[in-house]
């Protein structure tokens, strides 16, 4: 098991490095594209057996202690080690995290994305795994910091060389501002490492910020906090997102919603609520105000996206629903209750579930169509799904309902909790202001279901016979291949949360009481 974790975080970057030199004889296959895009199949199929191997032996009566882990002096100077481990609370995103890469190296390998070298798409999206992987499992600050730097380069070079209009606009957009919040996030982590005089998680999580002042535990929670927020990304810190999603290629935007969200909302959980609880108590109702903010906002600007007239694209209002989608996220995490913080983290998985397979699936009409542009996919002669490509259709539908939060799919449960923990918050929140983000949350599902549903009667409905005929075809094999794991995933993780909840909540009980020992 140890072994198993080493190897998860290690072997995509050692992929990347053999992705750039040349494939051996025999295994060039048709051409050297076909070989280098087989590599990244092979690459992140191994490593997504092993993140399932790693599930497999985890042991599940003892969620909440780490295991596998790994324990090695990398700095002493700095008392700096290279520390791995995961718990009930890491070990799902990891495994989402796996399954992913896995869906889009697949994906990409019979829908490359247009633009320059496929040996450099391949490299770029191994080290985008290694560094999100390591995100999950490291226990050192200073190596949460690289592993969360590490991603943003090759997601950089993702959307300005394979993505669409305006990609350089806003990968740029992009990496300023992330970097901008990793600047100050870095001051923070330096903060506590060198006051409670080690970087290590567990033992800071263990302590709950005796070692540490509440002064500094304003400060940490304040400069960690906002480098978080922008990655996750909260209102107002999110202006950078819906640029980078409608430029990115498709595997880009699964990845940045699916994955890269979520090292923000886990650094909340792992670093600020264990290592300065009182800290985080004090900005817990800010954070609160800015996440039901964050819901409405999200929604109505979807809501306006979605309107008749106005030309909103499809992907940019997918990633306009992710700042409403991890403002529930937010809220969770700022109740500082287990019921709101499990929430969290379920919302978590739900939302890289669904909104994966929805970017996934406007890439696909954006292939048919030639735009994403909801006007032009929902005019007369436009998408009319459910007659032209019923499938395509069905699985839009599918996704959009798991989105909105339908009883018995992912979407629900997660957001359900969330909303449970800001209606009785912990101990020492101001109950009211609580319950006022709890009814501005309960509002933003209704708004959800509202332009959701609008998107869904807008391309899939219509007479498919009206205008000139148009060959659309519906869902491939390679498709069905890519999207059936988000499917049944979204079906049973709303039939069965205890399969998450079960891990995470005695992971989360113990941390709220004085972090993982």
């Amino acid at each position: 098991m140890q072994f198993l974790l080493a190897f998860i975080v290690a072997a995509p970057l050692l992929g990347a490095v053999a992705a750039l030199l040349p494939a051996p004889p025999g295994l060039k296959g048709r051409s050297p594209e076909q070989a280098v895009l087989r590599h990244g199949v092979t690459v992140t199929g191994v490593i997504l057996a092993a993140a399932i191997a790693l599930a497999l032996g985890f042991d599940h009566d003892a969620p909440s202690r780490f295991q596998a882990t790994t324990d090695i002096s990398w700095i002493p100077a700095l008392d700096v080690r290279i520390h791995l481990g995961v718990d009930g609370i890491s070990l799902p995103l990891l495994v989402m995290t796996a399954l992913l890469f896995f869906l889009c190296a697949l994906y990409s390998y019979f829908k490359l994305p247009a633009g320059p070298s496929p040996k450099a798409f391949v490299a770029l999206l191994l080290v985008l795994e290694s560094g999100t992987l390591a995100t999950f499992a490291v226990l050192d600050l200073l190596l949460f910091f690289l592993a969360f730097e590490m991603v943003l380069i090759p997601m950089y070079f993702l959307i300005a060389r394979w993505g669409g209009a305006q990609r350089q606009a806003a990968a740029w957009k992009f990496i300023l501002y992330t970097l901008l919040g990793s600047v100050v996030m870095l001051l923070g982590l330096l903060l506590i490492g060198v006051t409670a005089d080690t970087f290590d998680m567990v033992a800071l999580a263990s302590d709950n910020g005796r070692e540490l002042s509440h002064t500094t535990q304003l400060l940490a929670v304040l400069s960690i906090g906002l480098g978080l927020a922008v990655k996750t990304p909260m209102w107002p810190l999110h202006s950078w997102l819906p640029d980078a999603h409608t430029a990115a290629p498709t595997v880009g935007s699964v990845l940045l919603a699916g994955v890269l969200l979520k090292m923000g909302t886990y650094g909340f959980v792992r670093i600020l609520l264990p290592v300065t609880p009182d800290g985080m108590a004090t900005f817990a109702p800010y954070l609160g105000a800015f996440a039901a903010v964050g819901i409405v906002y999200g929604s109505l600007a979807c809501l306006a996206l979605a309107r008749k007239g106005n030309k909103g694209d499809l992907k940019r209002l997918i990633a306009y629903s992710s700042v409403g989608h991890m403002g529930f996220v937010l809220l969770g995490i700022a109740s500082m209750t287990p019921t709101g913080v499990n929430g969290a983290l379920f919302a978590n998985i739900a939302h890289g579930l669904i909104t994966g397979l929805l970017f996934f699936l406007v890439g696909a009409l954006k292939d048919r169509y030639g735009t994403a542009d909801l006007d032009t996919l929902a005019g007369a002669t436009g998408a009319a799904l459910y007659g032209r490509a019923p499938r395509l259709g069905a699985l839009l539908a599918f996704a959009a309902v798991a989105s909105l939060g339908l009883p018995g799919l992912a979407g629900f449960w997660g957001e359900m909790l969330a909303l449970f923990g800001a209606f009785d918050p912990a101990e020492g929140l101001s109950r009211a202001a609580f319950l006022t983000y709890t009814a501005v949350g309960a509002f933003g599902t209704l708004l959800t279901a509202a332009y959701l549903l609008v998107v869904v009667r807008r391309v899939c409905m219509g007479d498919p016979k009206a205008g000139p005929a148009l060959a659309v075809a519906d869902v491939q094999r390679y498709e069905f291949a890519a999207w059936t794991p988000l499917v049944a995933l979204t079906v049973l993780a709303g039939l069965w949360p205890a399969l998450l909840l079960g891990l995470t909540d005695p992971a989360v009980q113990q941390l709220l009481a004085g972090g993982n020992s």
